[in-house]
């Protein structure tokens, strides 16, 4: 007797549980090639990062937009314990005080200067703490003032981005954290739709683009940032170039721009009216260089910041939870140096930059 042909449901059934399973054995690999991926980075980083990398940056970016509706910051209210001592401070800073972005009195300590790395006597590392603007109150930014008499800069490459070889450590452990000051994070992956270029140790990795938003080191160790190709380019003392969207603060105010524009602007994550982490870095007239990272800041409202800290030319770096992490660090009679974060809503532990880091970041060093 002939069997019957199978019918046309059982064949679409069937069809069905084929592409579930092609699914799901997709995803499987998927999730353990990212898991692989040296470093200390949370297994969700690690798995959006791998996404990003292949051609899934409108998925991680859809969940972003997504998670930032059901979690956006609260308005009003105080900091919880009022402005904080900066951790590891060792003495009173500079006089000067920056306002409170909010407006009206200071907070106690609010935007008051204190010493966390002394170098020959003298102050090399700079914090203080502001409330982030006038509706999130309750949100405290860290700003950190590095004297670059005192401290040079090194761009560390990541294990992922840029990847490959070079002479600089992926992390701090061992001869790469004697005499560290302070670090933080670099920019956007290089292979965000905004295409920001990367230079370093005489190898272009990523194209520079004119224009674009560039923190330049120099051979000696100091830093600038200005916008490519006309306020800084190549030259014999470039050290690395590090790009990242366009200038957020330029001759000491703030982009017009600031509150609209696409990726190529401020990049396709969450959006540039989001208040979410984000971090910036940029240099005041007598060259002196500022760092700022918190939670419950715009585009507009970082670039505020920055200015106020006394900022003349300054850019927009990484945002995100998992990536902003101004760190600054004492060292120790034996074993790593001490690190200790910049804002009280900082995620990334200290700990993070003394392991392989699979993104690229900056560490300022103790001068001789």
């Amino acid at each position: 007797m002939t069997a019957a042909p199978p019918r046309p449901r059982r064949r679409l059934l069937r069809s069905f549980l084929a592409v579930v399973l092609l699914l799901v054995l997709v995803v499987a690999g998927a999730v353990t090639a990212a898991l692989s991926t040296p470093g200390p980075d949370p297994a969700v980083v690690k798995i959006a990062e791998w996404a990003r990398d292949h051609g899934l940056n409108w998925l991680v970016t859809g969940l972003e937009k997504a998670q930032y509706s059901a979690t956006a910051p609260s308005v009003g209210g105080d900091p919880a314990g009022g402005i904080a001592p900066a951790a590891g401070a060792l003495a009173p800073g500079s006089t000067d005080v920056l306002a409170p972005v909010t407006g009206g009195a200071p907070l106690p300590g609010e935007g008051v200067w204190q010493t966390v790395v002394k170098a020959h006597g003298r102050p090399a590392v700079e914090v203080t703490g502001l409330r982030v603007d006038d509706q999130h109150t309750s949100y405290v930014a860290g700003v950190m003032r590095i004297d670059p008499r005192l401290v040079r800069g090194e761009l560390h490459p990541g294990t992922s981005d840029p990847g490959g070889n070079w002479q600089a450590a992926t992390s701090l452990m061992g001869r790469a954290g004697t005499g560290i000051a302070a670090a933080f994070n670099g920019g956007f992956k290089l292979s965000d739709p905004s295409h920001n270029g990367y230079f370093s140790e005489g190898r272009t990795v990523a194209p520079l683009v004119e224009g674009k938003a560039s923190l330049v080191l120099h051979t000696d160790g100091t830093a600038d940032v200005g916008a490519w190709g006309s306020e800084v380019r190549m030259g014999p003392d470039v050290a690395s170039v590090r790009q990242n969207l366009l200038p957020l603060v330029d001759a000491g105010q703030v982009a017009s721009t600031c509150d609209r524009g696409g990726p190529k602007e401020w990049g396709s994550t969450v959006g540039q009216a989001a208040f979410v982490h984000r971090s910036g870095f940029g240099v005041t007239a007598d060259g002196t260089e500022v760092y700022v990272g918190g939670p419950a800041l715009s585009v507009c409202t970082l670039g505020r910041i920055l200015v106020d800290a006394g900022v003349v030319r300054g850019m927009e770096l990484d945002i995100n939870p998992n990536w902003v992490s101004g760190t600054y660090f004492h060292d120790q009679q034996s074993g790593p140096a001490k690190g200790f974060r910049l804002f009280p809503a900082e995620q990334v532990a200290p700990q993070h930059y003394f392991s392989p880091s699979s993104r690229d970041w900056y560490a300022w060093y103790l001068r001789p």
